[in-house]
């Protein structure tokens, strides 16, 4: 084995763990940054749920378009006086609703996720996730390499 795949043969420094940092440790770890991917999954559904919503408001606005062109009037007023524009929530449209997420809940958990990082292993991040690749690859199998060559 060369010296160039024997180097990538290992993890690189950001995925080793820090000395001292026990199995409970880097598990718990793991835990804290199973519960932020999920919280950004979510998010990423509330940005789904944003643009959908934003999309059939801009549809309903066609709507309203087609119906008075089919000179349904009346039924036209009702849909935009009723529905064209209307908040989701009282006071809000779905930006609202996003940037009051982002900022009381998204932003904090993210930096404390950081923070809990920072003072137990570093800053690493996957530390559980790289001992979980290390002990299931193949060592020396072309496609199981630890690290991009």
């Amino acid at each position: 084995m060369s010296d160039e795949q024997s180097a990538h043969d290992s993890p690189d420094r950001a995925h080793l763990r820090p000395a001292g940092v026990s199995d409970a440790t880097v598990e718990a770890l793991g835990t804290l940054s199973e519960a932020l991917e999920t919280v950004e999954r979510a998010r990423g559904h509330l940005y789904a749920f944003h643009q959908l919503t934003g999309g059939a408001d801009l549809t309903l606005g066609r709507a309203v378009e087609q119906l008075r062109a089919a000179g349904h009037r009346e039924q036209a007023d009702l849909v935009e006086h009723e529905m064209v524009g209307r908040n989701v929530i009282p006071g809000r449209w779905t930006f609202q609703i996003m940037e009051e997420y982002n900022a009381t809940y998204y932003r904090p958990f993210a930096a404390t996720e950081e923070r809990v990082r920072t003072d137990l292993a570093d800053g690493r991040e996957h530390l559980h996730e790289a001992e979980m690749k290390e002990a299931r690859r193949t060592r020396h199998h072309p496609d199981h390499t630890a690290r991009p060559q």
